[in-house]
């Protein structure tokens, strides 16, 4: 590939140019190069096409940034890599944002040179991994569609960065194990992981969980405790569900952001840790942020860097593949034999709306595994609720009329409108805080959440929010 990649190398530095000029020029790269950035501008203007821009930060007249900027809006597509003397953490969140590839620090050896070129053009198959990419266990990440490459891709370069990343997503997106191949590609790799799910510990016991407590903090607590902050100290935490953290507990958190210090309950000494903070939420946070429910100066502490996770219905690419490899896992785990998955079944998957994103798919694959019946599983993915009692024939992939005798199933359709009706009040009550509205409805927080995915009222909500903005 080298003898037809073209590399534009931009750099004000004579000696320096030189020198990256001949390591590139030994692997047959053809190299143009540009002492300005406005040079390296008007080259692209002219129609000069590189495979790769290798680009200097600091330079007279227009810097690195803002040249990347400009030919990122000539070539939005083009790959670009970062060349700086100093490490500099904010030009290389900024160069992120603005669509950087990578970031190298001068001086560097040509083997390092070599590695980030070959990432950035995808030569190198072990930094490329394919759709489904193992990380441990039953954790996999999938990145078949443009947007999940490109959330990849970002995760590799934000990985090498030691700054908190704020993770956002609808639920079941795979917000956790976004986190975890971060951590995975990250210089922590090797050290501990810990996930925190923020709503399903209550508020009273959350500080002590995060923070630990010493003996006689409070009652029943006969022996101090460390908290997770400490177990992960060199580590990498992930606050799940962060949108849910009381308030107070909120202000604790964000000065162990500020200073990596905090006190366990109960006890005066100062413990130092250095934790990588890793956050995710589904809430919406203009919203969260006006009702105060989060923390502004918290949310701008955690947004050093946001990946945002598209819905499986944005990426429905993704959805085949996902099937086989669920169907492949859920009948090795429960020593079945793997179902076929019939183009019927699969096209009634591709046109579903699959509101509870991956975790819905993979149980709809453990039911379809353990049941073993396509027609019932079609006829489950029929949207609910949409007025016309139909129900999905799989022989002819459209609706039928529902016939005499269903009167069970129009009494299950009563009781779910009642339901549900229920649910969407009580949320609608506490101004969506689920806590409090399973409260309400006596229910536990766990069945709410899987209430909420069943009758779709997640996306409702989502869809009022954007009518009522329009």
């Amino acid at each position: 590939m080298s003898k037809s990649t073209k590399i534009l190398l931009v750099d004000d530095e004579p000696g320096m140019l030189r020198y990256i000029r001949t390591l590139l020029e030994v692997d047959d790269y053809k190299v143009q190069t540009a002492s300005t950035g406005e040079e390296a501008v008007e080259q692209i203007q002219k129609g000069l096409e590189p495979n790769l821009v290798l680009l200097d930060v600091l330079m007279p007249g227009i810097d690195g940034l803002q040249t990347l900027e400009q030919i990122r809006q000539l070539q939005p597509g083009i790959k670009v890599v970062m060349l700086s003397c100093v490490s500099d953490t904010r030009k290389v969140v900024q160069a992120m944002r603005l669509g950087a590839q990578d970031y190298l620090t001068k001086p560097f050896q040509k083997a390092e040179l070599d590695a980030v070129i070959d990432q950035s053009l995808g030569t190198n198959q072990q930094n490329y991994p394919g759709e489904v990419e193992e990380l441990f266990d039953d954790v996999f990440f999938v990145a078949a569609s443009p947007a999940m490459r490109k959330i990849r891709s970002q995760a590799a370069l934000v990985a090498n960065v030691d700054i908190p990343v704020l993770m956002l997503g609808e639920s079941g997106t795979g917000k956790e194990v976004l986190a975890r191949l971060v951590h995975k590609l990250s210089p922590r790799a090797h050290r501990t992981f810990l996930k925190v799910n923020c709503a399903a510990v209550p508020g009273d016991l959350l500080e002590s969980e995060l923070f630990g407590y010493e003996a006689g903090a409070f009652t029943g607590a006969t022996h101090p405790k460390p908290g997770k902050f400490e177990l992960c100290n060199k580590g990498t935490i992930l606050l799940d569900e962060i949108g849910e953290m009381p308030p107070l507990l909120q202000a604790k958190l964000l000065h162990v952001l500020q200073d990596q210090q905090f006190s366990r309950l109960g006890s005066r000494t100062v413990v130092k840790v250095d934790v990588r903070i890793l956050a995710a939420t589904n809430i919406n946070i203009p919203e969260a942020l006006a009702t105060k429910r989060l923390r502004e100066d918290l949310y701008y502490r955690l947004n050093a860097f946001t990946l945002q996770l598209p819905p499986l219905r944005e990426r429905k690419e993704e959805i085949p593949i996902l099937l086989k490899h669920f169907m492949a896992r859920m009948s090795e785990r429960y020593a079945r034999a793997a179902l076929p998955l019939s183009p019927t079944l699969m096209q009634a998957c591709l046109e579903y709306t699959w509101p509870g994103n991956l975790r819905e798919l993979s149980n709809f694959i453990k039911r379809y595994l353990i049941l073993g019946d396509e027609q019932l599983a079609i006829q489950e993915l029929h949207p609910k609720g949409d007025g016309s009692g139909a129900q999905f024939d799989p022989a002819q992939t459209r609706p039928v009329s529902e016939g005499v005798g269903g009167l069970k199933s129009l009494a299950r359709s009563a009781k779910d409108e009642a339901e549900a009706e229920a649910i969407a009040k009580a949320l609608e009550e506490t101004n969506w805080n689920r806590k409090q509205a399973a409260a309400i409805l006596r229910i536990s927080y766990k069945a709410l959440l899987y209430k909420i995915r069943q009758y779709g009222l997640a996306e409702q909500k989502s869809h009022h929010k954007l009518s009522a903005g329009a």
